[in-house]
């Protein structure tokens, strides 16, 4: 980074999973893209290239297909073919089986270590796109034009200007505050533990979502044989967890969990962060789009966050791909209109369905486990949570197997 004055059409800041999704989508496109990402995206200790395991929808399956990376992706990826959800102390249960519903599988889990191994060796190995990592964002600014950003990376700083400025940097995006886009963060009043977890019969092709009275707890299969979990509490339980043996911390989620997926033997290493929803006032700003957890980071009890920014990726794709000027005022309102449903909808979906199991008042509890009972024999009610995956709204082109490339060629 030694030269000064570097131009680009469009410029994303952060190459985690979802920023370096949308880089992948616009490579070969003939637009000019350069991709900034503060770490090293080999570094062991990336914060989001690490052990932490993703669970892909179906839509994300066919956007990464029809983007030529599934195939090294399901390598290490394991298909959830069956969910069981449970009320613990409850009588409240439901039953999915992804045959029934003529699906090879619900969606399927990966390890955000090896998806982002896989989605920047695409790029290193296509080009198109120019990687500036580690590139560190100093300042924004933002004119009728494009955007102009100070970058500091290990050459010393440089300045970049593009037409469209795209904030993948996160729930606390630093892009979002220089647009002046506000957001609205409500609290859960819980944390995620996290860890990847083996029992003694394997994780087979099941995955378990079971509401507590400490919040829900999630067994995701993983490629190893093992299961990712995801354990909701409160935060003064924390610290009891954290500290404990590997044996007590086994010990302890048998306890909670129950036998339904055998006797857990061993635990890896644990790690939380707070839980809460965060919303973007807005997905647009002059010449900004906002993608993945810079507009919304949700729960996880849905496993929907993830699927939900790559649908932003897509979409965002699609509309640079046919714009004359990429960061255009109008091009922009359209991306905001095309994912105001999708966007709604599944923040909607996640936060009723975190409130729901976490009341646990008798007449609410009665009614949430008839509920449960008369969705385990519905088959309309089945089918339609099984299509909540693939998104509201429009389809994306690349999750109907449409390649922009070839699309730019027209």
């Amino acid at each position: 980074m030694s030269r000064a004055g570097a131009q680009c059409e469009v410029a994303i800041v952060g190459g985690g999973m979802v920023g370096a999704s949308l880089a992948l989508a616009l490579a070969g496109t003939g637009r000019d893209v350069v991709l900034i990402e503060a770490q090293a995206a080999d570094s062991a200790t990336h914060s989001s290239f690490d052990e932490r395991t993703t669970a892909l929808s179906n839509g994300a399956r066919r956007i990464f297909a029809t983007l030529e990376v599934w195939e090294a992706i399901a390598a290490q990826a394991a298909a959830i073919r069956r969910i069981h959800v449970s009320d613990a102390g409850h009588f409240g249960f439901a039953r999915l089986d992804a045959a029934e519903h003529d699906l090879a599988a619900f969606g399927y889990t990966v390890s955000n270590r090896h998806l982002g191994t896989v989605l920047w060796q695409a790029l290193q190995r296509r080009g198109g796109v120019r990687l500036w990592n580690p590139a560190q964002v100093q300042a924004v600014a933002l004119a009728t034009a494009g955007a102009t950003l100070t970058l500091r990376g290990p050459a010393g700083e440089r300045q970049l200007q593009a037409r469209l400025l795209v904030a993948a940097d996160g729930a606390d995006s630093m892009v979002k505050r220089a647009a002046g886009i506000a957001s609205e963060a409500t609290s859960y009043d819980q944390v995620a533990l996290v860890s990847n977890v083996r029992c003694d019969c394997g994780a087979g092709d099941t995955a378990y979502e079971r509401f507590t009275d400490s919040g829900p707890l999630a067994l995701l299969p993983r490629g190893d044989g093992g299961y990712a979990l995801i354990w909701t509490l409160p935060p003064a339980l924390l610290a009891q967890l954290h500290g404990c043996s590997e044996l007590e911390f086994c010990r302890r989620l048998q306890q909670r969990f129950g036998w339904r997926a055998g006797r857990f033997l061993q635990a890896g290493r644990r790690a939380s962060y707070p839980l809460e929803l965060v919303r973007a006032r807005a997905s647009i700003g002059p010449r900004v789009a906002l993608i993945g957890n810079a507009a919304q980071a949700l729960h996880p009890v849905a496993a929907q966050g993830f699927n939900l920014g790559l649908r932003d990726a897509a979409t965002l794709a699609e509309l640079i791909v046919g714009a004359q000027d990429p960061g255009d005022a109008g091009m922009l309102a359209q991306f905001a209109r095309r994912r105001v449903a999708d966007r709604s909808g599944i923040i909607a979906f996640t936060d009723r369905l975190v409130r729901l199991f976490g009341d646990r008042r008798a007449p609410i509890a009665l009614a949430r486990d008839l509920g449960l009972l008369l969705f385990d024999v519905a088959p309309p009610a089945k089918r339609a949570l099984s299509r909540v995956s693939w998104g509201f709204g429009a389809a994306p082109r690349l999750s109907r197997g449409i390649s922009l490339i070839a699309s730019s060629r027209r």
